[in-house]
């Protein structure tokens, strides 16, 4: 039926039509059921659900149009000017009713305490007065569904199942992930996975959108407490990463039990696995809900790892005032022995903006030095040094949905399947709609079999091939040169130094035919409008800023930003790395990058922060790694001796944590706050327990610079207290008298020192609950494509800055042959501290893996699923084998989240020098059959539901 929607590729048009006698105004893109639902009519539907295309085959929601001999379904029928609809007449209520009586017929609940309050059919049944059924039902021999429980997330009974075909949309048009089919004809239609497998046996990631859509509990969640109905909901947005999806939490007995999605600016309702399943961690039994601090008689060694069943023989607990006034005592002694610059802090991209905001606030007053960072520094400072060098900003270009308007779609060295899955189904729907997809990668990721071209490049060789595809749109005058002289400079220095990277050149290097480069790089130059995202396959090397500078040297000369479906859009990786950045999270920059070497910015900081003249330090401060590497150092000026971390897990994210662990180690004072006993907590003098995303409000910004309200939905386990409140009672005994009842008090400062976000009140935010920045002044809508007329540089243009080849830090040898290249699974997230303690994702990968190609497998004479050790000259990890073509020869790809087989033992500490970001995508590695696996302790880690022979296969 859907033929008679009007064409939607032409402008709408206002008119009006005849409803039940009255007239409505109405659009001609509006279907009769949206009409009559604005003029406060409702009309029984199952099949239709609103942002997914129209089906038709419930026959639920039929009308009555005049002049028309049959009833019409008044989902699939569109308003036509004079129109005269009637939903209430007896022919039109007569077949809903038995329309009705026969689905009630043969579709029981899906379980004996189902609640009606949600099941659809039962819903729409009562509201036309409908009790029962006059139609006898199939028997049950002829049904022949039997209850499907083998996915930890999702149960099936396909007998409450209506063949509304929801679910089959929501796979395939929604998420477009083409698990969910309609098999068989007849009496015999069911719904299938994949070839009829059991679902957990298929392809199904789990993203729950089939289980959110279905109205009758053929689907529902596993979790008994999930089918329950709440108490209470909270709205909120998911805690995991840059997408920023808003949700609401289901509430009952003061605990989550179920999350769905709702209408939010980045995801629509849509959810992936970790945002609709990861929530139990805030209820995980190893909470911290009690300050700890270490015993005298418990050394700290390099190699510490501590059960946490076993904590209080290491920590004792402790009253709050004892642990602040030791944590904040101890750092005042050392700042004043040593040194301001002698103390440092970590923040973290998991807190909100306000958290961000006054931890470095506390650093840059209370320790008195700019040492201050996150983990940004590991994942997109070369991305951010790149943007401000060549654009003057370090945001997004434009958000993510733009891609619906892009006519070419470049994604290189990210895989936003896993790492940004609702941001990936939104490049996916245009991908149906025509845009043509390019990914460019050395790993082969699933947004590969939707791609027009898929470019598997030679890992290391991003800038031999994004010069070539330069100088193809140079040598074949495909610039757009009025762009070029407008808002940009330095044009020339690039067209000399990619004059020699002919594709012919780099073909050989880069492991792409130069016939292919070509036709890439003239498939972006000649679209209308083009668009390139990238991730940490692009920034995490030496030579990650290059990469970057080639990319938005691509964008310049094309003139591929600055409009809506074109830009450069760096995917985030965490929940509120955006903000954190924004809110001056890093040690070169106040809030809103103001750079701390600028006289007029520390002016402007020291008066808003009422601080004395010369307060504040004008040099700025070290980085993650630097930071690590000052805390063993033997030069006395310039060591770090103190350090406050705060959701941060450095012993597992940064680069050779053999080193880390062993500066950790070496500190005389480290403050730890955090939600569990991580494995940086175990290095703790004190441990702080702090609030979970869940028991908190406050601000976060989403990869498209779009700030959210999260909401507070429960409270703090035992003694745990607020973020804020604890930085509060740091400052306080270190000196500074700070007064912040209210969050809300933290954003109006913000706002008040950072220009980019002086528009949005806090007001605005629980209003509105989104606003993307720029926001300039209270009237401003906020922009959410920037750079439309002019760069924030000094002369308002954009600048090219030319890259060469750098090779990798460590090249594969003879004793080394391999390339590891690390990353994130879909089902956990970043160091596994959250998601590896959340049932439904451990469930699903409970084991430490390695993905390694079939054939060298074999060459190996290895088995899936067998232990291996890799080793690199800075250590050793053992884990499982899997096999896995996406991963292409040579190299071996190993998720960094399992502290069992932590792997950045294994990676490089080089640095990129100018976005001070190390080489986590490239070091040489070997492997060897064998090795022992640590036992597990309850840091985390499942069991698998089925041999690892056969879980780790492809």
């Amino acid at each position: 039926m859907n033929e008679l929607k009007p064409n939607t590729t032409t402008n709408t048009t206002t008119m009006e039509i005849r409803l039940n006698g009255q007239t409505v105004s109405c659009e001609s893109d509006e279907n009769l059921l949206g009409i009559a639902k604005r003029a406060g009519i409702e009309i029984p539907h199952l099949c239709y659900q609103e942002g997914m295309a129209a089906a038709g085959n419930c026959r639920a929601c039929m009308v009555e149009i005049k002049g028309e001999r049959t009833l019409a379904p008044s989902c699939c029928r569109y308003a036509t000017p004079g129109m005269e609809v009637i939903t209430d007449s007896p022919r039109a209520s007569h077949a809903r009713k038995m329309v009705l009586e026969l689905l009630l017929s043969d579709a029981a609940p899906a379980t004996p305490d189902q609640h009606s309050e949600r099941n659809e059919l039962i819903i729409q049944a009562n509201q036309i007065g409908l009790n029962g059924s006059r139609f006898a039902a199939r028997p049950e021999s002829q049904k022949n569904f039997a209850r499907d429980q083998s996915h930890p997330a999702i149960h099936v009974n396909l007998d409450a199942c209506i063949l509304c075909t929801r679910c089959v949309r929501a796979c395939r048009e929604v998420q477009v992930n083409d698990v969910i089919g309609l098999a068989f004809r007849g009496s015999d239609s069911k719904i299938v996975f994949d070839m009829d497998d059991a679902l957990g046996a298929s392809t199904c990631v789990a993203c729950g959108e089939c289980v959110q859509a279905c109205p009758t509990g053929a689907l529902l969640p596993a979790s008994a407490k999930a089918q329950q109905l709440p108490d209470k909901k909270v709205d909120s947005l998911c805690p995991y990463c840059g997408v920023g999806c808003q949700l609401t939490y289901h509430i009952k007995d003061q605990q989550i039990i179920a999350v769905e999605g709702r209408d939010g600016p980045a995801n629509h309702a849509r959810l992936c696995v970790k945002g609709r399943y990861g929530f139990d961690y805030a209820h995980h039994p190893q909470r911290l809900t009690v300050p700890l601090i270490r015993r005298s008689d418990a050394p700290k060694r390099a190699d510490l790892e501590i059960d946490p069943a076993n904590i209080m023989q290491v920590f004792r607990e402790a009253s709050w005032e004892e642990a602040l006034n030791f944590a904040a005592g101890k750092l005042v002694t050392l700042r004043d022995q040593h040194g301001k610059r002698s103390l440092a802090g970590f923040g973290s991209a998991k807190g909100s903006n306000e958290e961000a905001y006054l931890f470095q606030k506390l650093v840059r007053v209370g320790f008195g030095s700019n040492n201050v960072d996150h983990c940004t520094r590991l994942c997109h400072a070369s991305s951010v040094a790149a943007l401000l060098e060549g654009l003057g900003s370090g945001g997004v270009s434009n958000p993510v949905m733009d891609v619906a308007l892009a006519e070419v779609i470049i994604v290189i060295g990210a895989n936003p399947g896993v790492n940004h899955p609702v941001g990936a189904s939104w490049i996916k729907n245009a991908i149906k709609q025509g845009s043509k997809l390019i990914v460019c990668d050395p790993r082969r990721s699933g947004l590969a079999r939707q791609a027009h071209r898929f470019l598997q490049f030679t890992p290391d060789t991003d800038v031999a091939l994004l010069n070539a595809m330069m100088h193809v749109i140079i040598e074949e005058d495909l610039i757009d040169h009025a762009f070029i002289e407008q808002r940009t400079s330095g044009f020339e220095a690039i067209r000399q130094n990619v004059l020699s990277y002919t594709p012919e050149l780099m073909a050989p290097l880069c492991g792409i035919d130069a016939g292919t480069i070509r036709e890439v790089a003239r498939l972006y130059a000649s679209a209308r409008t083009a668009m390139i995202f990238w991730g940490m396959g692009v920034s995490q090397h030496i030579h990650g800023t290059d990469n970057v500078r080639c990319l938005i040297a691509l964008a310049l000369m094309t003139g591929q930003i600055g409009r809506p479906g074109t830009g450069l859009h760096p995917l985030r990786g965490q929940n509120n790395v955006q903000g954190a950045s924004d809110a001056g999270l890093i040690p070169m920059m106040f809030p809103d990058y103001q750079r701390v070497a600028d006289p007029a910015n520390i002016t402007k900081f020291e008066q808003a922060w009422q601080l004395a003249p010369g307060t504040l330090d004008t040099q700025p401060g070290l980085t993650v790694v630097e930071i690590m590497h000052a805390i063993v150092q033997d030069e006395p000026q310039g060591k770090i001796r103190g350090m406050y971390i705060m959701g941060e897990n450095p012993a597992m994210s940064d680069p050779d944590v053999n080193q880390a662990r062993a500066s950790l180690a070496a500190l005389e004072h480290l403050v730890v706050q955090d939600i569990f006993l991580t494995e940086t907590a175990c290095f703790a003098d004190v441990i702080l327990p702090a609030s979970a995303f869940p028991e908190k409000t406050g601000s976060f910004t989403n990869t498209d610079r779009t700030i959210q309200l999260g909401r507070q939905a429960i409270e703090p386990p035992g003694a745990a207290r607020q973020d804020l409140w604890i930085i509060q009672q740091i400052a306080a005994r270190m000196g500074l008298a700070w007064n912040y009842p209210q969050v809300s008090d933290v954003f109006e400062e913000m706002r008040h020192t950072m220009p980019d976000i002086a528009g949005i009140s806090w007001q605005r935010l629980e209003r509105d609950g989104a606003v993307t920045y720029p926001c300039l002044h209270e009237e401003d809508a906020g922009e959410a494509v920037v750079f439309t007329s002019h760069f924030p540089t000094k002369d308002g243009r954009a600048r090219f800055v030319a890259a060469g080849l750098i090779p990798a830090n460590e090249k594969p040898d003879a004793n080394y042959p391999m390339v590891l290249i690390t990353g994130r699974q879909l089902e956990h997230w970043h160091t596994g501290s959250m998601t590896r303690r959340t049932a439904v994702l451990d469930t699903l990968e409970p084991d430490p893996v390695a993905l390694i190609h079939a054939d060298d497998l074999l060459a190996l004479q290895i088995a899936p699923g067998d232990i291996i050790t890799l080793t690199s000259r800075r250590g050793e990890v053992s884990l499982y084998a899997r096999a896995d073509n996406s991963s292409p020869r040579g190299s071996v790809f190993v998720p960094f989240c399992y502290y069992e087989a932590a792997i950045n033992k294994l990676t490089n500490s080089a640095l990129d020098p100018y976005g001070k970001i190390p080489e986590f995508k490239y070091c040489a590695v070997k492997i060897v059959a064998g090795g022992e696996i640590p036992k597990q302790t309850s840091f985390g880690g499942g069991q698998a539901m089925e041999s690892k022979e056969n879980r780790h296969q492809t």
